[in-house]
């Protein structure tokens, strides 16, 4: 089992930057990938950004250039640098986990509301 949290959301204004974290627990593997992907009210979960332990990125197209992933293996942390927020970032933003070796079981974290709103 692994645990994720999440922490770093809010109500930021557009234009402006907000980082999240996320810290996993439990039984990590090495070969892993870790991420975020984000759900709008009335939208599907979409991908925001996954990196895997080896240090390979995959973005969604539209945030490339405005968000950056990164991590911390030691210390099984991701985290998510947003800046030239816009209202359509809104949503809540969830970690995910996932182990590159059998079984690829992927775990959620609880997510985080980021709001961008004047």
């Amino acid at each position: 089992q692994v645990q994720l949290v999440e922490s770093g959301g809010g109500l930021v204004q557009p234009g402006g930057s907000l980082s999240l974290s996320c810290a996993a627990s439990g039984s990590i593997s090495n070969l892993n990938v870790m991420g975020w992907y984000r759900q709008a009210p009335g939208k599907q979960r979409a991908l925001v950004a996954i990196m895997y332990s080896t240090g390979n990125t995959n973005y969604a197209d539209s945030l490339k250039g405005r968000f950056t992933i990164s991590r911390d293996n030691a210390k099984n942390m991701v985290y998510l640098q947003m800046n030239s927020l816009k209202p359509e970032d809104t949503a809540v933003y969830y970690c995910t986990y996932r182990r590159l070796i059998a079984p690829s079981t992927a775990y959620w974290g609880q997510g985080t509301q980021v709001t961008v709103s004047s």
